[in-house]
């Protein structure tokens, strides 16, 4: 690149940090949850807000499409990092039951419910180029059941509750919610005719990811507790912090190369490094204060730079669309906790949490509209349900600790971070 494509994209990265500190710190204050304003300062310098009124700035940023995509993952992969640091006993004996409980009621029944109510929908409505309404029923089903993995973390990170099993709970649904509906949306978007996979290589990914995921949970942190204290292993002592990140870019690698998806594979990499937490303290905490200083706010505001919200929408879509799929979803993942044995502000917790659909609503979206198999209202119309449930969750979250209530009635309640510090809080102990 010359010395001016430099300058150019160093420009558009000052932006989307500066934009996304200041409209993060600006909710905050508001006691709102930060990542919904660095969303939002990604759509305002995007193609809906300042791409309008300036088409040299939109047109100078898709020049710098692969820098910006690189970025963007580097940062989704930190924040998941980081959140498998502060997730202790990730399905441990005793949250299996209830973990167990909220999966196949919570998740299950809203997709059930999603499909059987599709006879009774008009789809045309909701119909892409390609028209095939057994892919169409699929989304829909997956778009009434998800829960975001990266924007719950960021809320639970920022309310300083990573470590609680509240929190262990909850990312233990979305982590399994997440293998099965994206198995499900591969399904979908095959029957699309956009993607040639037969269902026995849909059926090998699917197991692949299960091998992955079991592997790295229960057999790689035990492994890589002997690698890390091997006196041959002279980077783990000279330099922890590249140390490190060399654990999460292998971890990572080997997903990519497996075709299984890189968050799980982040997620995966910090919770075995975890394991040895009193070694790598100082350089954990390093890098979770210079991820959340740059590369994450970086990931959330082009979240939102992305969104082209300028598409067909529709007020009555959007209204209709939210209040039935989170009705269904509160419901479904209030019976499942009921059944787990959760009662009275719990079930509203974990109901509420879970509801988000932050960043895999949006993908669900982008996939399926650029598949053809919803239209562009449709699209807007997911897009939007995901930001207002991610904000309507960590609005909740924030106001339950603000009132000095607990999360679980069966844990101490938990004060809320002030909102000035919550962006580059250490690591919890």
């Amino acid at each position: 690149m010359s010395n001016s494509e430099i300058g150019h994209l160093i420009f558009l990265l000052f932006l989307l940090v500066a934009a996304a500190h200041l409209l993060g710190y600006v909710f905050m204050r508001l006691r709102q949850p930060r990542v919904i304003g660095e969303i939002l300062a990604g759509v305002i310098l995007g193609p809906a807000i300042l791409g309008r009124f300036s088409s040299q700035f939109s047109s100078g940023a898709q020049h710098f499409d692969m820098v910006l995509n690189f970025v963007y993952w580097l940062g989704l992969l930190l924040l998941m990092f980081i959140s498998g640091c502060e997730t202790r006993k990730l399905f441990s004996r005793e949250d299996r039951r209830e973990v167990s409980w909220l999966v196949i009621v919570g998740t299950g029944l809203p997709f059930i419910i999603g499909l059987a109510a599709a006879p009774w929908l008009p789809l045309h409505s909701l119909m892409g180029t390609v028209e095939v309404r057994s892919a169409l029923v699929l989304v829909l089903g997956i778009a009434v059941a998800v829960t975001s993995i990266p924007v719950i973390s960021r809320i639970f990170h920022d309310l300083g509750i990573l470590h609680t099993r509240f929190a262990r709970l909850v990312l233990g649904v979305a982590v399994i919610e997440d293998i099965v509906l994206w198995a499900i949306l591969a399904v979908a978007t095959a029957l699309a005719g956009t993607v040639a996979f037969s269902k026995e290589k849909i059926a090998f990914h699917v197991l692949l990811t299960l091998v992955y995921f079991l592997v790295g949970l229960l057999l790689a942190p035990r492994l890589l507790r002997h690698v890390n204290r091997a006196r041959w292993n002279i980077l783990a002592h000279a330099s922890p912090v590249a140390y490190v990140l060399l654990v999460l870019f292998a971890y990572s690698a080997l997903a990519a190369a497996m075709d299984v998806s890189l968050v799980f594979a982040a997620f995966l990499a910090g919770f075995a490094v975890v394991r040895d937490r009193e070694m790598f303290a100082d350089a954990l905490e390093s890098i979770n204060k210079f991820s959340f200083a740059l590369f994450i706010p970086i990931y959330f505001a082009i979240v939102g730079y992305k969104l082209d919200l300028t598409r067909s929408f529709s007020f009555t879509m959007l209204l209709v669309f939210v209040v039935a799929t989170c009705a269904i979803k509160l419901f479904s993942v209030g019976l499942g906790a009921r059944l787990a044995g959760f009662r009275g502000l719990d079930v509203a917790n974990l109901a509420i949490a879970t509801n988000a659909r932050g960043g895999p609503g949006i993908v669900l979206a982008s996939v399926a509209f650029d598949a053809g198999i919803i239209n562009a209202a449709f699209y807007t119309t997911l897009v939007l349900a995901a930001v207002l449930t991610s904000q309507a969750a960590g609005a909740w979250l924030e106001f339950v600790l603000r009132r000095g209530l607990p999360l679980l009635s069966s844990e101490p309640a938990v004060e809320a971070r002030k909102p000035d510090v919550a962006a580059d809080a250490p690591i919890a102990a």
